[in-house]
């Protein structure tokens, strides 16, 4: 190719109204080329981004499951198609869609990855704006003062939107109280408030990331929406939790546990194409029900056949 023809790609590719980058596949695969469009949308001029790996754009937020598909794929030669926060140079967030393609050889050897990336965020900014004008005591349960039920449900689909484009795995977890009914004959509605107030603020505390998303179920149900981990884990970490609460010794003198406890149903999957979001919901509530009848203060997980449609 001769000086014309690389001179006359590289200005088509300065004038592509998207990011372009071109990285080497080898070593710490570098940028070797980025376009304006990219210099543009990551505030970045081309010799900041130039002989560097843009592993740097996500800054700390590098605990993101697409992160992890897109370096698979690169490790594997293959193409892939990813949604990522990245962090621009002033510090601001922003939503880019990825595409990146494998670029080859006469011998058919990946020397250089090609990403297009297109700026995202208006996507989850729109979803926040539609969900930020519900009012107030729509969006917040009194008691606990964690998401309410409706409020929640709105943000799940949101969510399981964006996992089904980006193709990652949500877990779901519902905690309940056990035996909240006769707590409340004992101690009287003020008495239980305060007990399912303080089991959710014991809850919330447990889930520090900014991806989970906590709400009010139903009586004292708290859901909890943890993006990223794998049914194990997260039932691990429920069980933990479960025992978090037993170990406050809250006197429930009906209970066979002789103090207050929680069950908790957990589900995982990573939602399909015309999946509704309801699927994992009711998946979690089959596994709560078994963990009641199993004897409470246990935590279950979700069948195959609990994933009905």
């Amino acid at each position: 190719m001769n000086d014309w023809s690389v001179g006359f790609l590289r200005s088509v590719l300065d004038a592509a109204p998207e990011g372009i980058v071109i990285c080497e596949a080898g070593g710490d695969q570098p940028a070797v080329y980025v376009n304006a469009a990219f210099e543009y949308l990551t505030g970045h001029d081309a010799a900041d981004l130039i002989g560097r790996n843009l592993r740097h754009l996500q800054g700390t937020d590098r605990e993101q499951e697409p992160r992890y598909r897109l370096q698979h794929a690169i490790e594997r030669g293959d193409s892939c198609q990813v949604m990522l926060r990245n962090y621009r140079k002033n510090g601001g967030v922003y939503w880019v869609d990825i595409h990146v393609q494998p670029i080859r050889d006469a011998s058919g050897r990946v020397t250089h990855f090609i990403g297009y990336h297109r700026d995202a965020s208006d996507r989850p900014r729109a979803a926040v704006r539609a969900l930020a004008g519900m009012p107030s005591w729509m969006r917040e349960d009194r008691l606990t003062g964690l998401a309410t039920r409706p409020y929640f449900e709105e943000l799940l689909k949101r969510d399981w939107a964006l996992a089904q484009r980006e193709m990652r795995q949500l877990g779901l977890a519902i905690f309940d109280v056990d035996s909240l009914g006769a707590y409340n004959d004992t101690y009287g509605r003020a008495g239980g408030d305060a007990c399912v107030r303080r089991t959710a603020h014991l809850i919330a505390a447990s889930f520090r990331r900014g991806s989970d998303l906590l709400g009010r179920w139903d009586g004292g149900g708290v859901i909890v929406l943890a993006p990223g981990h794998d049914q194990d884990k997260l039932a691990a970490y429920a069980q933990l939790i479960a025992q978090r609460v037993r170990d406050q010794q809250v006197h429930h003198p009906r209970s066979a546990a002789k103090f207050v406890t929680v069950s908790v149903g957990v589900a995982c999957c990573m939602p399909l194409r015309d999946q509704p979001a309801s699927l994992l919901v009711g998946a979690a509530e089959a596994a709560l029900v078994r963990a009641k009848a199993a004897g409470r203060n246990q935590v279950a997980v979700a069948a195959k056949g609990d994933y009905a449609a």
